[in-house]
């Protein structure tokens, strides 16, 4: 199998790709660590290389070809690519976009140390910089490749990492990377948190002797996906359009993750 992992910065994929490499044998490209090496080199911050970037493309084209390239002469092995774009260059792979929160992301990445090419004095100036990474990397894509790879229908797996653990997301990729090959006309999945949800009266006692029934039935389920929650987004959370005590009840039961449908 060839997995392609994606998604916003500081969503934790980079580590989900590694968890996956050790515990299912899985070779692991990542092009983020070319990137920061070479605005290592360059005396860079990554910021600033992705600027230059915009307007000299031949570190897109030498990133992107060694992805495809790699692909090509790998068929018969399972790899993970770590990569913006792999989803684009890789022949054939199951296609995964991780999300995050904002605030999460950029909390992470104070922690998380990699050196004066990435490095933030506070958790705002690590959001506007997030951000503005971001920003020109979406600029840059479009320019070379007229892509958008914040675009979802271009992924088979959207999965949110923001309240969930590596090792439980690994797992779900993994699993549904399986289902993908033996069956590529699966529809989009996407994959959040109950925590995810605007919920009132979700601290309440009396709710979970209400939902007591429901909270049985979910309890021990890792992730559903065979009920789909129409929902609305607000502020980087979600409300429920619909099936609000299932979310409250799969929250209660500890379920991680839930399957939805974004709707107006």
């Amino acid at each position: 199998m060839h997995i392609t992992i994606t998604g916003n910065l500081g969503s934790g994929k980079s580590t989900v790709a590694r968890i996956i490499s050790e515990k299912y044998n899985f070779e692991v490209y990542s092009t983020g660590k070319v990137q920061r090496e070479i605005a290592r080199q360059m005396n860079l911050s990554t910021l600033e290389l992705n600027q230059l970037m915009m307007s000299d493309h031949k570190y897109d084209n030498m990133i992107d070809d060694t992805v495809a390239r790699i692909s090509r002469e790998n068929r018969d092995k399972d790899i993970i690519f770590d990569s913006r774009l792999a989803w684009h260059f890789v022949e054939y792979s199951f296609k995964v976009f991780v999300t995050v929160n904002l605030d999460v992301a950029a909390e992470r990445i104070m922690k998380d140390q990699r050196g004066s090419v990435e490095s933030y004095s506070s958790i705002e100036e690590a959001k506007a910089l997030l951000a503005e990474r971001a920003k020109t990397e979406m600029i840059r894509y479009k320019e070379i490749y007229n892509l958008n790879y914040m675009d979802f229908s271009n992924y088979n797996l959207v999965i949110d990492g923001t309240y969930c653990t590596p090792d439980t997301m690994a797992d779900v990729i993994v699993n549904e990377a399986k289902e993908f090959y033996a069956n590529p006309d699966k529809p989009l999945l996407r994959l959040v948190s109950p925590k995810s949800f605007l919920l009132e009266g979700i601290s309440e006692e009396e709710e979970k002797v209400r939902l007591e029934g429901m909270i049985k039935q979910l309890k021990g389920r890792e992730y559903i996906k065979d009920r789909v929650i129409k929902a609305r987004q607000q502020e980087g959370k979600f409300i429920a359009a619909e099936d609000t005590d299932y979310v409250k009840a799969a929250f209660f039961a500890g379920v991680s993750f839930i399957s939805i449908e974004v709707v107006g």
